[in-house]
């Protein structure tokens, strides 16, 4: 796991100065070691190394390939690594320079071209790769969008790197904000793809490569001379139709097995390290299955880390511990108290880099504080209830609509106008934002109006309207189905890359930890999407078929167990120990400085929250993390 950057055009004539300054600005994603690389003329490249696989100088980059056309900087796993590598020896006898995945993944790029490896790389990832012959460079990333990439137009130089800090360091660089990307960032709570918060810049979407050189018919105008092409080497949508097509025709303990099966080999692959490894085992039950399958195939005993506040509705500590105790793991439980994470309320502007809203941000952070000297590797049980519904909202979503649906659709504007109407007149507080979210819903006369409406996070409290043209739509593969697989396909093409993914790397890096998802594995993702929709969630009950393996390999109430996650208490943080704090950042004259706000509305919102006649505190978290970093990077 590393940061790369670096930049293409003219201004890499002499540019030495600059790529280590980038590269600087990267340092807490790679502390183990820096790589610059430049041909002199149009290109250069930098590497931060985060040494996890081949510590030695053997894995060290940018890294060049054997005929000398290609040199990639790479940030993320090849999980498959060795199956690539027996596949390119058996084409040809191949010397290896060492043992780490960065090599046979530059090698495969020269034996079947970037879009070729891309599609035979199963993994997490980021990556430049600069070919000499054709003089273009590539930007990609991966599949469910584990890792970063931006790039932009900056003084005259197409910019890239992992983090936004390291385009910040081109003398070109001048701060402004895109409307559009705050429009979404107050619709739900994060930027995403391919907006970045500033213009001109863009985040590389995942499952994407990006390819910028001389012009030809096919690409689009771009800056100094060069064109780029953008095309997907995978699609969520036809992987998701693919696997409608073909749904499973065994019988439920048949599918039992088989999820287990492939659940094991993802495991299996992310345990591969040169460095200790670990994992974050809450109370639930993706992170107990992880556990449990990490625990058959190790060698030796597995550490298991449990983190939470000291407040009982966060504190997953007991039945993690006995998962534990079941699986005979060598625990550590950190019970963090509330005044740890008070106290980086104002660094949060440096480790996200990009406004972020999600509060659980701040736990995330501190998890990663927490396993730094004790680990480098962790696996989590991230992406388990976006594969196999499990969030409390499919759920709340598939009874509402079969409600909504007794509704005749003409009907339903004239009733949504209604809600909108007394929610406006006689209605204040928190209770009359959700009767206008509510309205959206009842308004809905499709599922993808729907979605839409049930994607809000604090739109409706801020006053912003996002671009519809960035939203993703539903395929049409599903349009005839109930909103439960239609949140869940909007989460994972929508949601997941941008929003947890982006809260996962953004806190782990920042301490130089590298967390792996093995329910981010293909094979899962399809495996998912062909088993029949009862299996997964039924009576009010989602992941179904991961509570049956519980059943199998955890105490018994781990099984029955709701999803809770971190509860941050926000809330009365901000009536409490961030009192202050929120009333200085949230001023009069503070947010009259800032064009995109409405002092007036903000501040009515803040003082109906202190005096609790209202609960604002997700919509007033959101323009706090705002504030905090416009005025770190205004």
């Amino acid at each position: 796991m590393c940061g790369i950057a670096g930049l293409l055009g003219s201004g890499a004539s002499g540019a030495a100065e600059l790529l280590l300054a980038m590269g600087e600005a990267l340092r807490h994603r790679g502390p183990d070691g820096a790589g610059v690389w430049t041909d002199g003329c149009t290109i250069g490249l930098v590497h931060r190394r985060l040494s996890i696989l081949e510590l030695t100088e053997a894995g060290h980059q940018p890294m060049h390939s054997r005929d000398a056309r290609w040199t990639l900087s790479f940030n993320g796993e090849i999980y498959n690594h060795a199956l690539l590598k027996r596949e390119l020896e058996a084409i040809r006898q191949r010397s290896w320079r060492g043992r780490s995945d960065t090599e046979v993944l530059v090698e495969a790029i020269a034996e079947f071209g970037v879009e070729g490896a891309l599609q035979r790389c199963e993994g997490m990832f980021a990556l430049a790769v600069w070919d000499a012959r054709l003089q273009v460079l590539h930007l990609a990333r991966d599949r469910f969008g584990e890792k970063p990439l931006y790039v932009g137009w900056i003084g005259g130089d197409i910019v890239f790197g992992s983090e936004l800090r390291a385009l910040r360091e081109h003398p070109g660089w001048r701060h402004a904000v895109e409307p559009r990307a705050l429009d979404w960032y107050f619709r739900v709570g994060y930027v995403p793809a391919p907006w970045s918060i500033h213009p001109g810049v863009y985040k590389v979407p995942a499952a994407t490569l990006i390819s910028l050189g001389p012009g030809d018919t096919g690409a689009a105008p771009g800056v100094g001379g060069f064109r780029s092409r953008l095309r997907r080497y995978w699609s969520v949508e036809e992987a998701v139709s693919a696997s409608l097509s073909d749904p499973w025709e065994g019988s439920y303990s048949e599918a039992m097995e088989a999820v287990q099966g492939v659940l094991d080999a993802s495991v299996r692959s992310k345990m591969l390290a040169d460095v200790p490894i670990g994992a974050l085992l809450s109370g639930g039950i993706d992170s107990t299955l992880v556990v449990a399958s990490m625990a058959r195939q190790s060698v030796g005993q597995v550490k298991t880390f449990t983190v939470g506040f000291e407040v009982g509705a966060s504190d997953e500590s007991e039945p993690a511990s006995q998962t534990a105790s079941y699986w005979g793991t060598d625990h550590q439980t950190v019970l963090l108290p509330a005044d740890s994470a008070l106290n980086m309320v104002d660094r949060l502007a440096d480790v996200y880099d990009e406004p972020f809203a999600d509060a659980a941000q701040l736990p995330a952070i501190l998890v990663s504080q927490a396993l730094n000297g004790k680990v480098k590797v962790a696996l989590t049980g991230d992406g388990g209830d976006e594969l196999f519904q499990g969030y409390q909202r499919y759920l709340d979503a598939d009874r509402n609509w079969r409600m909504l649906r007794l509704v005749p659709a003409s009907l339903r504007p004239s009733l949504a106008a209604a809600v909108r109407a007394v929610s406006g007149i006689s209605i204040r507080g928190a209770f009359a934002e959700r009767m206008l979210r509510q309205s959206e819903r009842i308004g809905a006369r499709d599922l993808e109006s729907y979605g839409l409406s049930l994607m809000t996070f604090v739109g409706a409290s801020a006053g912003f309207s996002p671009d519809g043209n960035a939203w993703p739509g539903i395929p049409k593969v599903l349009s005839n189905t109930s909103p439960g697989p239609c949140l869940r396909w909007l989460d994972q093409s929508f949601s997941l890359p941008e929003g947890i993914n982006t809260k996962l790397d953004r806190a782990s890096m920042s301490t130089g930890i590298e967390l792996r998802a093995p329910y981010l594995d293909v094979p899962l993702f399809s495996l998912a999407w062909r088993l029949p929709e009862s299996w997964l969630a039924t009576g009010g009950v989602g992941k179904c078929i991961l509570r049956s393996l519980a059943r199998t390999q955890a105490p018994p109430q781990i099984s029955t167990l709701r999803k809770q996650g971190f509860d941050v208490p926000i809330a009365e943080w901000l009536r409490g120990p961030l009192r202050d704090w929120a009333s200085d950042l949230l001023s009069i004259p503070a947010l009259k400085e800032d064009p995109f706000l409405d002092p007036t509305r903000i501040r009515r919102m803040l003082e109906d929250h202190l005096a609790r006649r209202a609960d604002h505190a997700h919509a007033l978290w959101a323009v706090l993390v705002y504030r905090v970093w416009a005025v770190r990077h205004g």
